[in-house]
């Protein structure tokens, strides 16, 4: 008779591995940050092939700080993440915790490096955001145990730091005067707020191994429900405080275009909250997903409104 027990699942290879300890909507959300507050400090005539290598120096190094970050993450919750994330490569076994290690580490090393030669705003950036996410989440500081401060931990380096810091550095690189424009004033207000609901929003999904590993979250505090309503109630704040801060301000972008697309993603948003179950953790983590292609839009509506 055949076994009715299914094949084991193939080991993933080395590099899915590290795709997956990178946390790949990071790695995708620091390098839509990285060009879009890139492509603001310029205009298309003023974009040139050496502006574009030093926005590439910049790049790297914020990719080897987000590898730091979400890998020391994962190594100092191992025990959790084999409940909430079992997937994850260190938790699952794909990696051992030496090789974790030794990746976090060597990309540690390289962002700071890199930008320490790269001028003083990128490495205010990169150190400032190395600094904060090392103490989120190792012992014995490990601000991720006291929800408001995790919380701050992710809008600060998010929201202020990668913002501000970045476009001071292109700012630099011009040779242009560091002055925050009212555009970047204004997307750093909305990536603040925004990252809000992202960060209280995260642990929805992680409810059972925070609780069984003590782990205080605004989840535990507060409950699903009125987490996911609190979201939703920033995010569509969000969207209203763009349409009015580009009514409001004297901003660089496109009005029609700024503003009607907001209107668009707002009713998007309403649609698409209307289809998650909150009793499926599925359903949990495919809304936060969806949270963060919201967020991945923000930095690609900026640019395309600022050049039109």
């Amino acid at each position: 008779m055949k076994s009715s027990i299914s094949p084991t699942a193939p080991r993933p290879s080395f590099f899915a591995s590290l795709w997956q300890f990178s946390r790949p909507h990071t790695i995708i959300g620091t390098s839509l940050s990285v060009w879009a507050l890139a492509l603001l400090a310029v205009t298309p005539e003023t974009f040139s092939w050496g502006y574009g290598q030093s926005v590439l120096v910049a790049w790297l190094a914020c990719l080897a700080g987000n590898v730091f970050i979400v890998g020391l993450n994962q190594l100092t919750d191992i025990d959790i993440d084999k409940i909430n994330k079992p997937h994850l490569p260190v938790a699952a076994g794909h990696f051992s915790r030496k090789t974790g290690w030794g990746i976090v580490w060597f990309c540690g090393a390289l962002a700071l490096i890199l930008s320490a030669f790269s001028g003083l705003w990128l490495g205010v950036t990169v150190w400032g955001s190395l600094a904060i996410g090392t103490m989120y989440s190792l012992p014995p500081v490990r601000l991720k145990r006291f929800p408001l401060l995790a919380a701050m931990c992710i809008f600060t380096v998010r929201g202020v730091v990668v913002n501000l810091g970045l476009f001071a550095h292109f700012q630099m690189m011009l040779q242009n005067p560091v002055v925050i424009t009212p555009t970047v004033w204004l997307l750093t207000g909305f990536i603040i707020v925004f990252t809000v609901a992202i960060a209280i929003f995260k642990d929805v999904p992680d409810l059972e191994g925070d609780r069984q590993y003590q782990i205080t979250t605004f989840t535990i505090l507060l409950g699903k429900k009125r987490i996911f309503q609190l979201s939703l109630g920033i995010i569509f704040a969000c969207y209203a405080g763009m349409i009015v801060g580009e009514i409001t301000m004297t901003t660089s972008l496109n009005q029609l275009l700024f503003i009607g697309c907001h209107i668009i993603l707002g009713a998007l948003l309403w649609w698409r909250s209307r289809q998650i179950d909150l009793e499926s953790k599925k359903s949990i983590a495919s809304f936060y997903q969806f949270i963060w292609k919201l967020f991945f839009l923000e930095y690609l509506l900026f640019p395309l409104a600022h050049w039109l």
